[in-house]
């Protein structure tokens, strides 16, 4: 589907940096690394295991926490399991939910074989005719420069697909232990 150019850290780093208090929910495996590399934080919470959950998870967050900016980062793969997410979240609308895929158009978890998305489905399509109506796909630097003015605003759901390249960084893994994850991450909230 075309050269990807850009480069995930390179990417999330770009779109974090000025995340304040954001929640970040991210998706199994790289995403999780990325985000844990670039902006660590106990507003993050990373899923272990639930491959294809973390735009409901997000969803479900963004719909708890409605003064909060909350931010899904996951890959296409993840996205291409749990397509019928995006249904939902055009039907209920959260005005402060955004999710960001990473798009290397391969199963980066599974052995690097071409993902759906590699092989012609276009899921910001999916999530244009879902209803989300501000979606897009970012493919240059020019592009990623002129989201990063506008990543953190809220007021409806965002979809943003970042074309990435196939590179692999080195793994920052925080913790796999999911009760120490989820106490910290409830305590970061104030919730008890």
């Amino acid at each position: 589907m075309g050269e990807v150019m850009l480069r995930r850290r390179q990417v999330v780093s770009e779109l974090l940096k000025d995340r304040g208090d954001a929640i970040v929910v991210t998706g199994l495996g790289s995403p999780t690394y990325d985000v844990a590399a670039v902006s660590p934080s106990q507003r993050n919470y990373y899923l272990w295991g639930a491959m294809g959950g973390a735009v409901m998870t997000g969803l479900g967050i963004a719909l708890a926490q409605t003064d909060t900016h909350v931010i899904v980062v996951t890959g296409d793969g993840e996205a291409l399991m749990g397509m019928g997410a995006l249904a939902t979240v055009a039907t209920q609308k959260p005005a402060n939910l955004t999710i960001l895929i990473l798009d290397n158009e391969h199963y980066g978890e599974t052995g690097m074989q071409k993902s759906h998305v590699g092989m012609g489905v276009d899921l910001c399509g999916v999530a244009l005719a879902c209803g989300i109506q501000n979606a897009c796909t970012i493919r240059t630097e020019d592009e990623l420069k002129a989201l990063c003015k506008t990543f953190h605003d809220t007021g409806e759901p965002k979809y943003v697909q970042v074309k990435i390249d196939l590179e692999s960084p080195p793994r920052v893994m925080p913790t796999r232990d999911a009760v120490e994850n989820k106490i910290t991450f409830r305590a970061a909230l104030g919730v008890t």
